[in-house]
């Protein structure tokens, strides 16, 4: 039955190469299949990006910013800074090295300077924008951005479930100001995706990598082009597969490397089909 499936699937990350790791497939009420210590805090590394994300497209919704504002280089608006698309260095926030709307060049600096920019059409600190707007709705607990807000984020899987629920099933953020973000920004253009090379093209939402037809890739096989989310250097990732409503969220103490390539798609693989079957067995119940 889906419990079981989903709680087998998940339950194959005991056997990866790493000292803690904490794991769940969640739906639209939460998790529905967990595994190791839904408490214990992980860096989330760029995981931190969709998060900043949500914090900027609320900002968007109360009219504090627009996606339009001009931020970043010369030309580049805040809806280039969250496409990758600004043209910014990825370190660097003072090198610009393409023009705006020419490249996807992932960038972590982006993502500083958009808090930036948050924070001074607002006058609220970053950091407590992210707490008031998104940690303390969604109940993330123990959250906080002590650093950069493209990597400087930390949180519990229990955090991380809430805010995956979110963007299965959204409740503070308009749903389609979320269709908007996961819709792909500047369409076309290539760029690098971290670890696994150029991809011509490189579709990106608005926080949101867009898995497309990307390969080689973080996802599994079986996940759609419409699979959206994040994964992070410290050994995390998010993912979203809109078309049945799950995500996954996987946090370990391990530093993204090669033993993250064959083990991450296929987790992602077994979750989504067991999510699928789960789904086809519903819909052959009439439930």
């Amino acid at each position: 039955m889906s419990h079981d499936l989903l709680e087998k699937a998940i339950a194959t990350v005991r056997d990866w190469p790493v000292d803690n790791v904490s794991a769940a497939v969640v739906g639209p009420e939460g998790a529905v299949a967990v595994h190791g210590d839904e408490s214990r805090v992980y860096r989330l590394a760029s995981v931190t990006k969709p998060i900043v994300a949500l914090a900027a497209l609320l900002a968007v919704e109360e009219e504090a910013i627009t996606l339009e504002d001009r931020s970043g280089p010369e030309g580049s608006t805040v809806r280039h800074l969250l496409a990758h698309a600004s043209g910014l260095d990825f370190a660097d926030r003072d090198k610009v090295r393409a023009a705006p709307g020419r490249r996807r060049i992932y960038s972590s600096a982006g993502f500083e300077v958009l808090a930036d920019h948050i924070a001074s059409a607002t006058g609220i600190d970053f950091p407590d924008y992210l707490d008031e707007g998104v940690c303390e709705p969604l109940g993330m607990t123990s959250t906080t951005l002590t650093g950069s807000a493209g990597h400087g984020a930390s949180g519990s899987l229990a955090d991380l479930v809430n805010f995956a629920r979110e963007l299965v099933a959204p409740r503070i953020l308009a749903p389609e100001t979320l269709e908007e973000a996961i819709t792909e920004q500047f369409p076309g253009l290539d760029g690098l995706v971290p670890g696994y090379g150029m991809h011509k093209p490189c579709p990106w939402g608005l926080g949101f990598e867009l898995r497309g037809a990307k390969h080689p890739h973080w996802t599994g096989q079986h996940n759609s082009p419409a699979t959206f989310g994040h994964f992070g250097q410290s050994g995390t990732l998010l993912w979203v597969e809109p078309e049945i409503e799950t995500a996954l969220v996987v946090l370990t103490d391990r530093d993204f490397g090669d033993w993250a390539k064959p083990l991450w798609p296929a987790l992602s693989d077994r979750v989504v089909d067991a999510a699928t079957r789960r789904s086809s067995q519903d819909d052959a119940l009439g439930g």
